[in-house]
């Protein structure tokens, strides 16, 4: 039996609608509907007060929150707000979720949020510590700029089309981006948050360069889980005759190694065969040559 014909790495989803489901969808949904809740409630309920990113955070560390929520309230007054962030989701987060998968991209985004969250706050604490009450940050653009970012590295000649109409290649919009940025932050910025845009990119670069997986902690604990178990097969307490240490049963992979094999297959119907390291599509390999010399003898 080959990996691919193990019911945990087979795809046969029972429904259809939430195959087609995808995280970037999600995201986008939240992001409208918050924005609605909010245009309806101004008057009542102030939706985009309660979730935006204080600049005065650190005095109200309760309101820790406000680090993931500001990702997902845009601007009441300018729809356009909304609307090109979702599109550049659109765009290109569908492509950056289909290499990391669904929960790798939410743990992607969602970190992408935070980290220009927090790059934004220690701007507003160092250039304006007595004013950083009147300060306050909205709009996904920290997390759009970090997919763009991923994107980018991955398809840096795809054809993307500015405002529709001017064809340029994916890093040189990147790069148009985030130089734009830069200035803006060295200029100390009107109504964009240029360091967030900023850290987003940086974020997004350093993750697809390094090949990072924000997953690593559920192999850790994994790992761990494993070495505190000791598997007994029933032919040692039964006294049968021992085998020679390099014999296995023909067809079949040691319990140490099943054991890995069965953790990567799962890593790869969680966040998809691109999060694999080196090593482990070495072990796939490995343990697909054994299965294969087992079922020739």
């Amino acid at each position: 039996m080959g990996f691919s014909d193990r019911g945990y790495y087979r795809s046969e989803p029972s429904n259809a609608f939430l195959q087609e489901w995808t995280g970037v969808l999600t995201v986008i949904v939240a992001n409208i509907a918050i924005w609605v809740a909010n245009l309806l409630g101004a008057g009542e309920v102030p939706v985009n007060r309660f979730l935006a990113l204080e600049g005065d955070l650190p005095q109200h560390l309760l309101k820790a929150w406000e680090l993931v929520t500001y990702g997902f309230v845009h601007d009441s007054q300018n729809p356009w707000h909304l609307v090109f962030n979702m599109l550049a989701l659109w765009f290109f987060g569908r492509e950056v979720e289909e290499i990391m998968g669904r929960a790798e991209f939410f743990r992607f985004y969602f970190t992408a949020i935070v980290l220009a969250g927090i790059a934004w706050l220690v701007s507003v604490q160092v250039g304006h510590p007595l004013q950083a009450a009147r300060f306050s940050l909205v709009g996904a653009s920290g997390a759009v700029m970090a997919v763009l970012a991923v994107f980018v590295w991955n398809f840096p000649r795809t054809t993307v089309l500015i405002w529709g109409v001017l064809p340029v290649p994916a890093w040189a919009l990147g790069i148009l981006y985030f130089v734009s940025d830069v200035q803006g932050a060295a200029a100390g910025g009107g109504n964009v948050a240029h360091v967030a845009h900023v850290a987003g990119a940086v974020f997004g670069l350093l993750y697809a360069w390094r090949g990072w997986q924000l997953g690593g902690l559920d192999d850790l604990l994994a790992r761990f889980r494993r070495r505190k178990m000791r598997v007994v097969r029933p032919e040692d307490d039964l006294g049968e005759r021992p085998r020679r240490p390099d014999a296995r049963p023909a067809g079949r992979l040691d319990a140490e190694l099943q054991a890995e094999v069965d953790r990567i297959l799962e890593k790869i119907s969680r966040s998809g065969e691109s999060s694999l390291t080196s090593a482990e599509r070495e072990t796939l390999t490995q343990a697909s040559r054994r299965l294969k010399e087992g079922s020739r003898s």
